[in-house]
């Protein structure tokens, strides 16, 4: 983790402890390529060392909801993707991806780039049978427009036709889409409250589209800004000075809290904290 990581964690946990509600750590793992326990060990420990417990997930599956491991829910993501195949919401993309730059609409400022539809068939829903072979599974998203009020930024309004496009649920790998699994984890998992960085707002309102098609109620969603460095980008794994082994070496808990909290949030991260370790 690095310290907008860290920032996040804080506004999520301090949120639960004031409603006396239960923080839920899930290791979301399904890019499997890219994942390792010991990343998860890794972030388990510094969420520890700020006195960040959780009530449920993490490695040791505590709770009722498990497994908290995403790379072992494969079998709740694939009711879900049979449940909108059957609604003919989704159909097979056998796009590479210079199909899809080739032909979708221009890219967004942020570097998104928005599905044409190439793969689409003429009439949705249609249920179609999907081919053999390597393929992406995508849903169909209307040209209307999803609102919602996130608790730091006001109201919001996405129309997903025109941000973002057909969405994947399943890549041609096999493997699951972001958007899919969490929507069916924080179902699951009973999640009301979803606090993270300000650059998922979309994916906010790509989330409350599936699971009002999925017959679930959304959470509310609380995002936060994202810290930038000197440059003025965000903060990401090259800025070794912000991550949480250059931060743990150099201070303490409490200190690494109040590069992030004001002054009333880092009285409550101090008394919640010392109440969890008694």
């Amino acid at each position: 983790m690095h310290l907008g990581n860290v920032y996040a964690a804080l506004k999520s946990w301090l949120s639960v402890r004031r409603r006396g509600g239960r923080w839920i750590l899930r290791i979301e793992d399904i890019d499997t390529g890219r994942s390792r326990r010991e990343f998860a060990e890794q972030i388990e420990d510094d969420l520890l060392w700020l006195g960040l417990t959780w009530d449920e997930g993490g490695l040791a599956d505590l709770g009722g909801h498990g497994p908290y491991s995403q790379s072992r829910r494969g079998e709740f993501y694939a009711r879900a993707l049979d449940r909108l195949r059957s609604m003919g919401l989704t159909y097979a993309c056998t796009c590479t991806r210079s199909d899809i730059m080739a032909s979708s609409a221009p890219h967004q400022s942020d570097g998104r780039v928005i599905y044409s539809g190439r793969c689409r068939p003429p009439s949705m829903p249609c249920v179609v049978p999907e081919p053999e072979g390597r393929h992406a599974v995508r849903l169909y998203v209307p040209d209307r427009d999803i609102v919602f009020t996130d608790r730091n930024f006001g109201p919001q309004s996405y129309n997903l036709a025109r941000d973002c496009g057909d969405f994947v649920l399943r890549r041609a790998d096999g493997s699951w889409a972001y958007q899919l699994a969490v929507v069916v984890d924080d179902a699951l998992m009973g999640v009301t409250e979803v606090v993270r960085g300000c650059d998922l707002l979309l994916s906010a309102a790509q989330q409350i589209y599936l699971f009002g098609l999925l017959g679930y109620e959304a959470p509310v969603y609380a995002h936060v800004p994202l810290l930038l460095n000197e440059a003025g980008l965000r903060l990401a794994k090259r800025d070794a000075a912000m991550a949480m082994g250059a931060l743990r070496a150099e201070k303490t808990p409490a200190e690494v809290a109040a590069m992030v909290l004001d002054d009333r949030e880092l009285e409550e991260y101090m008394a919640f904290r010392d109440a969890s370790v008694r």
